[in-house]
């Protein structure tokens, strides 16, 4: 099967089918692709400021009703409690679980966040001949903490966490300015070269995702990554929180030209 080719209602079907649970990386390439975080009511508000404040890492596409599993502005026919390949269950900031779906743990309480993420931009990087050397490898995108601290909102604070893609030395510039037209997809990267300014001290072990060695030829580029609100959670330990497990993303029905240049969604 051509993963690539699929549409996202396609890519859905087969998540929801339990026929696919790996990482979404070159999968319905052209369409959006979203993180996934999902917290109690009452801590529903902050959260979203706190995205607002740090839209790089967290740019919101959709906010769900509390109780309401199905993302209506991006994905109406969608649903959130089944349609990711996997996700994590968060208690008092521990992972305790990566189920396949969430339909037994699901609360009324519970608000979902959808935001953007870095997959959305690899179809247009692949388009304009941009080498991306995970794809290739069937890998997981390497992710890390920095010592970057995004900015706090009420009980909300912790660390940055970008995404890392080796990029050939001649298409750095190509890959900068391509991304730099998707904001709501994480935008250009926030940094190019020497990891150490990230306080990333070892590329080939990465804190989510698979280590990929990088040649000769090439520059480590890092993008923000939509898994910082994970790593959030691990510090400020909630009762309970959601995500999606890192890699394994939700495929909305928007196309990449959809959010070209775009800064926010109208959601509702």
């Amino acid at each position: 099967m051509d993963l690539a080719s699929l549409t996202a209602v396609e890519a859905r079907d087969l998540i929801r089918k339990g026929s696919f649970n790996g990482p979404t990386s070159g999968m319905a390439l052209g369409y959006v692709q979203a993180n996934l975080v999902i917290l109690p009511k009452h801590l529903a508000d902050d959260f979203y400021e706190f995205c607002q404040k740090n839209p790089a890492p967290m740019p919101v596409l959709d906010r769900c009703e509390p109780g309401d599993f199905i993302p209506r502005t991006v994905a109406p026919t969608a649903d959130l409690r089944t349609d990711l390949p996997r996700y994590r269950v968060y208690r008092k900031g521990v992972c305790t679980e990566e189920p396949t779906d969430l339909r037994a743990i699901w609360a009324d309480d519970f608000v979902a966040f959808v935001l953007g993420c870095s997959f959305t931009t690899e179809q247009q990087l692949l388009h304009h001949g941009v080498r991306l050397r995970h794809l290739e490898q069937g890998r997981n995108v390497p992710m890390f903490k920095t010592s970057i601290l995004c900015q706090p909102s009420h009980d909300f604070h912790g660390p940055l966490v970008v995404s890392m893609r080796p990029i050939a030395k001649d298409q750095v510039a190509r890959a900068q300015d391509i991304t730099s037209h998707y904001p709501l997809a994480h935008g250009a990267p926030v940094h190019i070269g020497d990891p150490a300014a990230l306080g990333i001290w070892d590329l080939s072990h990465p804190d989510y995702g698979d280590g990929i060695e990088l040649k000769d030829d090439e520059v480590p580029v890092f993008w923000a990554c939509g898994v910082t609100p994970q790593a959030v959670i691990e510090q400020i330990k909630p009762d309970i929180a959601i995500t999606h497990a890192p890699g394994h993303m939700f495929i909305t029905d928007l196309r990449d030209d959809d959010i070209r240049d775009c800064e926010f969604m109208a959601l509702g």
